[in-house]
């Protein structure tokens, strides 16, 4: 089986010029089929800021409502996404921007209304992953914004772990998949003060562990989450690192294992 590499980038990484250039250039250099996943929370959060539109975020988790929707597409599927696209194409890649609408590739429903109503968020019902397979056998790099919609002509705000997450989970059924979380730190750490507190390796009972005192919580919630749900999918390999851990093999960062 042919092996298969996604990273998901987020955090500082994606939004400051000089560390964003730094990861698309290792990127560049993975070998075999490869697909990029972006955040952009950062850049979504300064424009409506400039936009007079509050950010609200609960458990790392944006509402959005019909506004913020705006701003989010705008961002994530133009501003971002494009800048990744054609950071890329600079160093011979032929990457291909797409949304979860494109070619229907990941669709969606509506988050339904509980304690906290997140408004056009979505929750992933199915990833098209022969379509995102034929782009894979053209030789593009399809770079994936964190949007999906719902069939009926209406985008939905995803998490982009989510989303990671759910399309390396799609298309460990054709390939051997390892998922790389890429972000500012260099994995999880038991001290946020300390990049050397790294916690190398996490299976599912330190996981409920370090939740448990309060270790692991906000954004880091929904990124381990997805990943063990992925590991169980049948992903080979997912690992949580920074630039480094992305282009030194002899760093890994943080395992996860089942």
């Amino acid at each position: 089986m042919q092996e298969l590499t996604i990273v998901k980038v987020g955090g500082k990484v994606v939004e400051e010029v000089e560390s964003l250039d730094t990861l698309l250039r290792d990127f560049s250099t993975i070998k075999g089929p490869k697909i990029l996943v972006h955040g952009g929370g950062r850049s979504a959060t300064a424009i409506a800021d400039r936009m007079g539109i509050e950010t609200k975020m609960v458990e790392g988790r944006r509402v959005t409502d019909a506004s913020m929707l705006e701003v989010v597409t705008m961002v994530y599927a133009g501003l971002v996404n494009k800048n990744i696209v054609a950071g890329l194409q600079s160093y011979q890649q032929n990457a291909l921007g797409v949304t979860g609408a494109d070619m229907n590739i990941i669709r969606s429903r509506k988050r339904a209304k509980g304690d906290v109503d997140y408004g056009f968020v979505g929750d992933i019902e199915g990833v098209d992953a022969k379509a995102l397979s034929q782009l894979l056998l053209t030789g593009a790099v399809p770079v994936i914004a964190p949007l999906t919609h719902d069939g009926q002509g209406q985008m939905l705000n995803t998490n982009a772990d989510t989303i990671a997450s759910a399309v390396a989970s799609a298309l460990s059924k054709l390939y051997k998949v390892t998922l790389v979380f890429c972000f500012e730190l260099p994995g999880v750490l038991s001290d946020i003060n300390k990049p050397d507190s790294l916690i190398s390796l996490i299976n599912p009972e330190k996981y409920s562990q370090l939740k448990k005192d309060g270790i692991v919580a906000d954004g880091m919630i929904p990124k381990l989450d997805n990943s063990f749900a992925a590991l169980n999918k049948g992903v080979s390999k997912i690992r949580i690192t920074n630039i480094q851990g992305l282009s030194n093999k002899n760093y890994s960062g943080t395992v996860l294992s089942l």
